[in-house]
């Protein structure tokens, strides 16, 4: 495989390390690891180098969800304010009073795990919308990493509109309070322990050869302060270390229906479920930003009316470097991306760790990278 494009243009990109994996059903197709996990000290990237994953993390825990699923101890369909009380009562956000006050009315109808899998829910973000930090603004910031900072109002009844939201991390509550283990312990026992992903998992501090985060300051980079581990609960929604290789292989997973070495832990119907739009003629895909020295605004696919599986956006129609209709793709906010073709039984990841979301050289590897993949 002839990767010079591809490595011309990460150099171009001038990140300060990034990992990629190239993968199929059958086994790891090409590998890069470049540049430095720590561009100040100066430390080098790896192949295995453990990232912060960030909202890589919500396929992996919408599997854990769709494993309960299968045990018949989760439904897709059923208030989840009956297993977690805080949705319970869902209120939708109407405006704001004179007074800065927020103006609620009760939800139409209920909360669903299948609203909180889709970004249905009426949920959102603080950091990309700015009802919800103007919210926060008057009830009180909530500390980071705390259960009261995915605690809000909805923005919409659930199911009427697509918004990227903290929805994954009440999945992960919900998968603790379904199989009465922790999350962390429920992921190790049933993702990555058959998959054989021995370097992912939830950590209460920086690791001290992990990729430190970094953020482009003149002609080199400085480093941001940022972990999104060790909070009031192990966040479903974005918590996850892991590496290029670990995550290739969930990745493999999927493409094989959910299956792995031998390891079964996700029927075909179920993959397949996941991997078909769940929001009929609403768009996915689109997110604005509120803070934009976190995440700018940013839309995968802005000529096409993306759809949204249960974990997954999918695009309708052909993607621009190579990907089938009806591919599989996300994020994470330091700037991973990978992307999942069933059609073409093709898959990637693509690793750094940079600030904020949407690096224009970042998003150039990983498209160059998938273009390899087809080339």
């Amino acid at each position: 495989m002839d990767d010079t494009a591809f490595r011309e243009t990460v150099n171009q990109a001038k990140l300060p390390g990034c990992s990629a994996m190239i993968v199929d059903r059958d086994g790891v197709r090409y590998s890069h690891a470049s540049g430095e996990r720590d561009a100040v000290a100066h430390k080098p990237m790896a192949l295995d180098t453990k990232c912060q994953i960030a909202s890589m993390t919500k396929a992996i825990v919408s599997v854990a969800a769709m494993q309960l699923v299968e045990r018949g101890l989760l439904d897709l369909d059923a208030p989840i304010g009956d297993l977690l009380p805080d949705l319970a009562d869902p209120q939708v956000l109407e405006g704001f009073a004179d007074d800065g006050s927020p103006k609620l009315r009760p939800a139409v109808r209920p909360i669903t795990l299948r609203h909180l899998l889709t970004h249905t829910a009426g949920l959102g973000y603080f950091f990309i919308h700015p009802e919800v930090l103007r919210y926060y603004g008057h009830v009180g910031m909530p500390v980071p990493g705390s259960k009261a900072s995915i605690k809000m109002p909805l923005m919409f009844d659930p199911g009427d509109s697509w918004e990227y939201s903290v929805g994954t991390d009440w999945v992960g509550l919900a998968v603790e309070a379904a199989s009465g283990k922790g999350l962390r312990e429920y992921l190790a026992e049933n993702v990555f322990q058959p998959l054989g992903m021995a370097d992912t998992g939830f950590h209460d501090s920086p690791l001290p050869d992990g990729a430190a985060i970094h953020r482009r300051r003149g002609d080199g980079f400085a480093i941001e302060p940022m972990f999104l581990g060790g909070g009031e609960f192990d966040s479903g929604g974005g918590g996850l270390v892991s590496t290029a290789p670990d995550y290739a292989r969930f990745l493999r997973m999927i493409l094989r229906g959910g299956e792995l070495d031998g390891a079964r832990i996700l029927t075909e119907e179920s993959v397949a479920e996941m991997s078909r739009n769940q929001i009929g003629d609403i768009r996915a895909g689109y997110m604005g930003s509120s803070m934009p020295d976190l995440a700018a605004p940013f839309d995968n696919f802005p000529d096409q009316h993306t759809g949204w599986g249960l974990g997954f956006l999918i695009n309708p129609e052909q993607g621009p470097a190579g990907r089938s209709p009806g591919s599989l793709a996300w994020a994470g906010i330091f700037n991973s991306y990978y992307w999942i073709d069933p059609t073409e039984g093709v898959a990637g990841v693509f690793v750094s760790q940079m600030a904020p979301f949407g690096d224009p050289g970042a998003l150039e590897s990983f498209a160059a990278l998938e273009r390899l993949a087809y080339s």
